[in-house]
This record gives structure tokens, sequence and C-alpha cells, in this order.
């Protein structure tokens, strides 16, 4: 897997949400699924970064923060919010 930026992977996500199918784009299948499924996920991955940080390795927690940050990435285009939006209240 080839290593990317955040700004990178949000535009692909873009990509995929509006040109995958939702038969073959793990993507294209959240956001065809909704909020709700969505949010269900980025609530698992956060406790999963949590558990990972407390009984895991630097590496393991790497790989949970990833997947959580991908999905909150799919819950943004899900909801139209932009990159700019979230930067703006950093």
């Amino acid at each position: 897997m080839a290593n990317k930026t955040f700004d990178e992977l949000f535009t692909e996500l873009q990509h995929k949400a509006a040109h995958g199918d939702p038969s073959t784009s793990r993507t294209a299948e959240l956001v065809h699924s909704g909020v709700h499924a969505i949010g269900k996920k980025v609530v698992e991955e956060a406790a999963e970064v949590w558990m990972a940080a407390e009984h895991e390795g630097t590496e393991r927690t790497a790989e949970e923060i990833s997947q959580l940050l991908y999905h909150l990435q799919v819950m943004m285009v899900a909801r139209g919010i932009s990159l700019d939006d979230v930067y703006a209240h950093l």
C-alpha cells in the first residue's frame, strides 16, 4: 500500500464516493449506507485506537489511527464537509 497524505486520501475518497460501485468499493458502500453506519465505524475505530494505545505497541496504534482517519474522512465526504471546513477549526 502506497503512503499518502491526509489531503491525498481525502481526494481519493471523494472520487470513490462519487464514482465507485458500492459492491466493489468500501468507501462507496459506506457513503451509500449513510451517516449512521459511518458513525458506528467511527466510534468502533476510536475505541480500537484507545485500546491499542493502552495495550499494544506504537505500530498497532498507528494502524488503528489510520483506520479512524479513514472513517472520519468518509464521514466528511458523506456530509459534504471539506478539508478547509475542518482546518478552519484547528
